[in-house]
């Protein structure tokens, strides 16, 4: 299987016949996600996310993802230290998960437990933990994975209704983050959106009472005050002195409106 879900290289159903032996060394070493600047993040994750992480949409218009910003260059992660530890104290579900993933059917009525099998903690000389006992049965260890990644699935769903509402409401616009770093060199970061804050202020009272009932009023604003951790990000990169475009240096790197195709 090619390269796929950003970090997964050879994902393949888990199975009896072919894991019987296999066990897994999961750690603290996150190096897998290390050419990734950005991964999809789950509804549930904002308020823990939002602290450490610009919380943005990314995608189509038939189909936008929160994603959380790991990085403002193509392949970059600004989270990981040099020895492959994640450098945040939370960590996206959508890497915990690794190395196991689901696959659906067609029709996404069925999913399948799979392992990437490139996964350099993969092995059959019983490190870490077994997938399967003696007697070929599923041991805790990945009863539990199944568990995790089932709770995974269905917070992908409730993360997917709450985007179809943000998308109803027509909350969502396009942004690019502009950055200035200290030696002078301008950057940006294009090709997600965020929620409008003046379309949210829009909304009818109904409106706002049902996002509020759901507590998905309480996301968006997460989401919106994520966006001032574009500056700790951009002082990963440069140091203190980076900023954003057109602003002082200790300004926040915050983004600005995108310019719209004219129709």
């Amino acid at each position: 299987m090619a390269t796929q879900l950003l970090i997964y290289e050879r994902a393949v159903p888990v199975s009896e016949q072919r894991h019987r032996d296999w066990s897994v060394k999961a750690g603290a070493d996150y190096s897998f996600a290390s050419n990734v600047n950005s991964v999809p993040l789950m509804a549930a994750e904002f308020i823990n996310a939002s602290a450490e992480y610009a919380v943005v949409f990314a995608g189509s218009a038939d189909a936008v993802m929160p994603a959380a910003i790991l990085g403002v260059r193509d392949q970059q992660n600004l989270y990981l230290r040099d020895d492959g530890a994640w450098a945040g104290k939370y960590i996206p579900a959508f890497l915990r998960r690794y190395p196991f993933v689901f696959s659906s059917s067609d029709d996404g009525s069925t999913f399948t437990l799979c392992i990437d099998e490139e996964f350099s903690g993969c092995n059959t000389e019983g490190r870490g933990e077994r997938l399967f006992d003696s007697q070929g049965d599923r041991t805790q260890y990945l009863q539990n994975v199944l568990g995790f990644l089932q709770a995974f699935q269905a917070q992908f769903q409730r993360t997917q209704t709450f985007c179809a509402k943000v998308k109803e409401l027509d909350l969502l616009e396009p942004m690019q983050a502009q950055f200035r770093l200290g030696s002078g060199e301008q950057m940006s970061l294009t090709g997600f959106m965020t929620i409008s804050r003046d379309k949210l202020k829009g909304l009818t009272g109904d409106q706002l009472a049902d996002l509020a009932r759901t507590d998905e009023l309480e996301l968006l604003y997460a989401h919106l005050h994520s966006l001032r951790n574009f500056t700790p990000m951009i002082e990963r990169v440069a140091g203190p002195r980076s900023g954003a475009e057109g602003e002082n240096d200790s300004a926040p790197a915050t983004p600005d409106p995108a310019p719209r195709d004219e129709k």
